[in-house]
């Protein structure tokens, strides 16, 4: 069988195909095989050991933290009544999508309404920040907003625990 310049043009695209197609499969698999950093691992540790995943990771304390790692820091509806009126944990996936690291740092040291402790995200050391910073922008985006704000004059809206519990 001899191959004219058409079917030589074919065989040569397909074959250019499948080499593409090997690559892309094999820069894949390397990918998902590279180790995690120390720093990306350094983050996961300070969520789990900091709190973050109590309020803003659905369902973890009720589930003594054994909630799939895909659904961590992805918010809640769960509000916190107080004084200050009804507040939400905030999705954290979303929130790093949209801020680069120095805007991150200045994010996490804002003051917050309670009950978040900003103030220990204040006292805490940049590299730590970005540790925390970096290891969620590894999970990606995921999940979507929580609710907003209810002010203390309007009626909260869902499912709150009141700060401090009523009489």
């Amino acid at each position: 069988m001899t191959l004219n310049d058409g079917t030589y043009r074919w065989a040569s695209l397909w074959l250019l195909l499948l080499i593409l197609v090997a690559t892309a499969s094999l820069d894949s698999a390397i990918a998902e095989e590279q180790p995690v950093s120390a720093e990306i691992q350094r983050g996961r540790y300070l969520v789990m050991t900091s709190g973050c995943n109590d309020c803003h990771t659905p369902g973890y304390p009720e589930a003594a933290g054994q909630v799939d790692e895909q659904l961590w820091l992805t918010g809640t509806a769960l509000g916190w009544r107080g004084p200050w009126g009804t507040t939400y944990a905030s999705n954290l996936r979303q929130v790093v999508q949209r801020v680069d690291e120095q805007q991150w740092l200045s994010h996490a040291r804002n003051s917050w309404r309670p009950p978040m402790p900003w103030f220990n995200l204040r006292d805490m050391a940049d590299a730590d920040l970005l540790a925390i910073y970096r290891y969620i922008r590894h999970l990606g985006e995921a999940g979507g907003a929580a609710p907003a704000y209810v002010p203390p004059d309007q009626e909260p809206a869902g499912v709150y625990v009141q700060f401090p519990p009523a009489p």
